[in-house]
């Protein structure tokens, strides 16, 4: 079954027909983890209550926790005002990042900023 045409037409993807998804925990508002999104993804996120991105390295769909067992259930997608990125709230099991961090921006690390604005 496809995505809902309503949806689809507001969605502003890349030339790759991807959107990009910022994912949230839903009791902290933490941000754990970007990822893409095809309309696939998204119909199937939607209709399932389960997180589905669009892996680009590997070419296909992938279901977050089918093999590490740390999956996302969904309470809900957002979309932004431009259609170019979707905000989805989720609850977390386990580690969201494949590192083992709790979140993939923990792995990074923060970069220094200078000459921003005072706290």
């Amino acid at each position: 079954m496809p995505l809902d045409a309503d949806i689809a037409s507001r969605l502003k993807r890349t030339a790759d027909g991807l959107v990009c998804a910022v994912v949230q925990e839903r009791a902290t508002r933490d941000v754990l983890m970007v990822a893409w999104m095809n309309d696939e993804a998204l119909h199937a996120t939607l209709t399932t209550g389960r997180a589905v991105y669009w892996s680009r390295s590997r070419g296909e769909l992938w279901r977050k926790g089918d093999t590490s067992g740390h999956i996302q259930i969904v309470h809900s997608v957002e979309m932004d005002c431009d259609g170019d990125a979707l905000l989805v709230t989720v609850t977390q099991e386990g580690p969201a990042c494949h590192t083992g961090t709790a979140r993939c921006f923990d792995a990074g690390g923060e970069l220094p900023v200078s000459g921003g604005a005072a706290p």
